[in-house]
């Protein structure tokens, strides 16, 4: 096996791949990186048999030629060393040539690296998502529907279930819900996939974030895929594999309230920068708690104490304040991971009461939710 490639399109191939390369596993040849020769290029593989990254590198696209001398074989190398060797290397050809012993030489320039192979034939072969449910959607609006929801995803491990992002699609609607318990982030979205519906898919809160990551902001469609137990997302150049979790996802509908006795709507930013300042007495062990009592009908008084250190209150004007008057306490933290999240100028906030779950939307009616469960104070 030998091929010649160009350096920086073999360090960000490697760079992908390595996301799904851990250390930790139960299978030793999964602690490296598959590394196969073909006629029309090189494919690189990684997975840790959580998630699975395959890249692509075609020796030839749009009259460039990346690739060149390919002698078809495979590899698998340790990941330990091969991406440094890679980003280190001197010049921008890199030569790469395996033996029958399983020896690969690396040269370029006038450096020279000899590795220890592993036989490809022991990779194990990944699972192959063969199924007729998949549907096309643009790269960016994936990255804005994570973006957006998989914050809330929870950290703790004694409801494994929601440490995953649950994913529905029904009627040409795919919906992105995240929730940890105590916060909630939901995200709709109108997609072309006629014909085509499932709900309860659970896709593990690190894999969907190792996804955003590896992800370009290109304009181009991500192919997704979905099986009992897999999910593959499928660009031009790249494959991410990634298993769902088991078990059931909570109905959450039914957190939302239908009833609304109080209604603030505000700039977002204006609330983000005095929640951020009225957090910076919130003592770590309370949730980082700050208060927020309506004035009158157009503005708001945020504040937080902590007894060791002092307190803090701020005044914020709001475009309009309907209904009752409100006072509630929350997680300073989850509020603003809830506004920024949203990524809108103007908001509204329903509430229905000092202990009920309130709803942060964008005034515009993008389908966008955040819902945040207050905390007892008062």
């Amino acid at each position: 096996m030998k091929f010649t490639i160009e350096q920086s399109l073999l360090i960000s191939s490697v760079q992908d791949v390595m996301k799904a390369i851990s250390s930790r596993t139960a299978i030793p040849i999964l602690t490296g990186m598959k590394i196969e020769a073909r006629e029309h290029g090189i494919l690189l593989t990684g997975s840790d048999s959580d998630i699975s990254i395959e890249s692509y590198i075609p020796a030839e696209s749009d009259g460039n030629v990346y690739v060149e001398d390919i002698e078809p074989g495979s590899i698998v190398l340790h990941a330990r060393y091969f991406p440094d060797i890679v980003r280190k290397l001197p010049e921008n050809k890199v030569a790469f040539e395996a033996d029958d012993n399983m020896k690969v030489t690396i040269r370029s320039g006038r450096a020279e690296f000899n590795l220890n192979g592993q036989d490809a034939e022991e990779y194990p072969q990944l699972p192959i998502v063969q199924t007729d449910q998949s549907f096309d959607m643009p790269i960016a609006l994936l990255k804005t529907m994570i973006k957006q929801t998989s914050f809330a995803v929870s950290t703790m491990e004694t409801r494994p279930i929601l440490t995953g992002v649950n994913v529905t699609l029904e009627n040409n609607n795919l919906n992105f819900t995240a929730t940890d318990s105590h916060r909630l982030a939901s995200k709709d979205l109108p997609v072309e996939a006629t014909g085509m519906q499932f709900s309860n898919i659970v896709i593990p809160g690190k894999s969907i974030n190792e996804l955003y990551k590896i992800l370009d902001d290109s304009e181009e469609n991500v192919e997704i895929s979905v099986t009992n137990n897999q999910i593959l997302f499928k660009t031009k150049h790249l494959n991410f594999l990634s298993r769902l979790l088991d078990g059931n996802y909570p109905q959450t509908s039914r957190l939302i309230p239908d009833q609304v006795k109080t209604v603030i709507h505000a700039k977002t930013k204006d609330l983000i920068h005095t929640i951020d300042r009225a957090s910076l007495l919130a003592k770590e062990e309370r949730n980082n708690v700050v208060k927020l009592s309506t004035c009158g009908q157009d503005s708001l008084e945020i504040s937080s104490n902590s007894p060791e250190i002092g307190n803090v209150t701020e005044e914020v004007s709001v475009t309009a304040i309907e209904g009752e008057e409100l006072k509630i306490s929350f997680s300073s933290k989850y509020m603003l991971d809830a506004l920024k999240a949203i990524e809108v100028e103007d908001i509204k906030i329903d509430f229905t009461g000092a202990m009920r779950p309130f709803i942060i939307r964008p005034t515009n009616e993008e389908k966008i939710l955040q819902l945040i469960l207050p905390v007892r104070t008062y």
